[in-house]
């Protein structure tokens, strides 16, 4: 596939899921060994419990939009850039619901199938600052670091 089919693919999937919840049509894109990783979530999840996740999100959050700031390309891996924003406006995922809109920076690393399919997703999201976005309490990174 070219450099540009790849970033259409992350971008239609950012589209399909968390801007459209079309989880049926995202699912397509996934291979059968599909895995999204993430600092969000604890552990590697399958594309069933990825979609799930999105769901759970979207409820919580319907005025969601995530919008990509940046994509590049590299053979078979695609990295993204992109600002989720929106209002956590039900419970979901132990955060509490908010009148704060939210702006999280996330950047995710795609890797894809030489057939054109998505194979993992690796997400890593700005937490310390949805952290304080919310009034939680949060931790300079040196004092996580120090034992």
């Amino acid at each position: 596939m070219s450099l540009e089919r790849n970033k259409k693919l992350a971008r239609k999937h950012i589209d399909l899921t968390w801007n459209r919840g079309h989880m049926a049509l995202a699912e397509q894109l996934h291979s059968k060994d599909f895995l999204y990783k993430s600092s969000f979530v604890g552990r590697p999840l399958g594309s069933g419990e990825f979609l799930a996740m999105v769901e759970q999100i979207r409820t919580a959050m319907p005025d969601l939009e995530v919008v990509i700031e940046e994509c590049l390309a590299e053979a078979d891996k695609v990295v993204t850039w992109s600002t989720l924003i929106g209002t956590i406006q039900k419970p979901a995922l132990g955060y509490s619901p908010s009148d704060k809109v939210l702006s999280i920076s996330a950047m995710a690393f795609w890797t894809l199938t030489p057939t054109g399919q998505i194979r993992e997703i690796c997400t890593m999201f700005d937490m310390e600052s949805f952290r304080a976005q919310l009034g939680l309490d949060t931790r300079p990174y040196a004092e996580k670091a120090l034992p």
